[in-house]
Order: C-alpha cells, then sequence, then structure tokens
C-alpha cells in the first residue's frame, strides 16, 4: 500500500538539530571494507556439506532433522506428523505444497484419518489465527536456510501467515536443500537481491531456529516456553 509522508524534512531537521549537526541529505555512500570475514565462514562449502553443518547444529538447539528425496516427501511428512500425534493441522497456503507431490495427503489421506486439515486464507481474518492457535501442527517452507545456526527464514505474506509457524504446538519446516547457505551474510545478500529484482519486501520476515527457547532465568535453558515446544526441519533434495 503506497501512503503519504508528512512533516519529514522538519521531523529529520529537528534531529540533526538535537544531534548538533546538519542535516545529511545527501545519498549515503557504501565503505569498502579491506577486511569482510564474514564472507569467509564455510566459503566455499557444498551444499552437501552445508548440509552436514546444518545436521550437527540441529542437536544442539533440539531440532530433528529428516532427509528425503522428492518422491519420498509425502511418506517423510506422515511419519513426523504422526510422530507428533496427527492433527489438527495447519499449513500455508502455497502452490510448492501441490508441486511437491503433497496434495493426496493433505487433502485425502489425513482427512480420512479424521485430520483437521486447515489452509491458511487470508479472507476469513481472525479466523486463521484460531485455527493456528487449536493446531497441533504447523507447516511451512523455508525459502533460506541458515546451516551455520541452523536456522530457517520464512517470508510472509497473505497466503503466508505468521502464526502458523508460532502457535501450533510442534512445527515443521519444510526445507529445499538449494536454500542452504553458509549462514546470515548469504540470507542478507539474498534478500537484498530479491528486493532489487522486483521491489517488494516482504511483510515480515521470520528468522526461526528450533523450537521455542529461553535461558532468561540463570542461564538456564528452557525449551518450548512461548512457542511450539517441538520442532523438525525435512530436507527435501531437490538438487
Amino acid at each position: 500500500m503506497t501512503g503519504t509522508i508528512q512533516n519529514r524534512d522538519s521531523f529529520l531537521n529537528q534531529i540533526a538539530s538535537q544531534l548538533g549537526r546538519s542535516r545529511i541529505s545527501s545519498k549515503v555512500e557504501r565503505p569498502t571494507w579491506k577486511f569482510r570475514p564474514q564472507d569467509e565462514v564455510l566459503k566455499d562449502a557444498t551444499q552437501d556439506e552445508l548440509l552436514e553443518v546444518l545436521a550437527e547444529q540441529c542437536k544442539k538447539i533440539h531440532t530433528t532433522l529428516y532427509q528425503t528425496e522428492l518422491k519420498d516427501l509425502p511418506s517423510t511428512l506422515n511419519e513426523v506428523v504422526t510422530n507428533y500425534g496427527g492433527g489438527p493441522i495447519v499449513t500455508w497456503k502455497d502452490e510448492r505444497f501441490s508441486k511437491w507431490g503433497l496434495n493426496s495427503l493433505l487433502k485425502t489421506q489425513w482427512p480420512s484419518q479424521d485430520y483437521d486439515v486447515y489452509e491458511w486464507d487470508h479472507t476469513k481474518g481472525s479466523e486463521n489465527i484460531t485455527k493456528a492457535e487449536k493446531a497441533n501442527v504447523g507447516i511451512t517452507i523455508s525459502e533460506i536456510t541458515l546451516a551455520e545456526s541452523g536456522t530457517v527464514v520464512l517470508f510472509s505474506d497473505q497466503d503466508k501467515g505468521r502464526t502458523v509457524s508460532f502457535l501450533p504446538a510442534t512445527y515443521i519446516a519444510l526445507i529445499p536443500k538449494s536454500s542452504l547457505v553458509p549462514r546470515m551474510t548469504q540470507a542478507a545478500q539474498k534478500m537484498r537481491e530479491i528486493h532489487e529484482k522486483t521491489g517488494h519486501v516482504a511483510s515480515c520476515i521470520n528468522f526461526i531456529t528450533g523450537p521455542s527457547n529461553s535461558a532468561d532465568i540463570e542461564l538456564n535453558l528452557v525449551v518450548g516456553v512461548h512457542g511450539p515446544v517441538k520442532a523438525s526441519y525435512i530436507v527435501i533434495n531437490d538438487l
């Protein structure tokens, strides 16, 4: 949505004045740094090597990692959901579910097992949040996956609600192997490239590293504090 900005100049001038300097209105040039150590981490790692790093990191963030060929994705996903106790299930509305052969599982097999499967529908407003609150399993897709930290990156839009990943009791991220990058450095670069190419930025970008957890109290780690108590990553060999 395009809006209008009112009183911008006077507001920025006031800030500059309080900082004791004149307002900088010229374009800021990006500096050329002599050293960029962030680019060297896992610099030449292959996708298989990045997957090994991700698998090792998942052990540290209390996340179960599965690997599957695309043809076996329905059976693998069914196994994970069954291990979590079945439905209710909430998913994004995403054409990749159909492309990856999951329609039969989502629309026939699970409903026949009395698993309630709800697909995000932006026209239903707050009903989506209610469904996510009551769901046992939330399923989304990672757009970029950070091997170093075991982090999935989610781009929200009208068909990809934010609550699918943090209101259900358990969470499953489908991860295309091609989405693996070394770390945050490459994720930021990819997002910049997307913006420069499309002129669009997702309404919300979530970085999720395993199930919810906190170590705020005397550094004692507690898992499952304010979101899914369990999380699984399913890496799909799409290369």
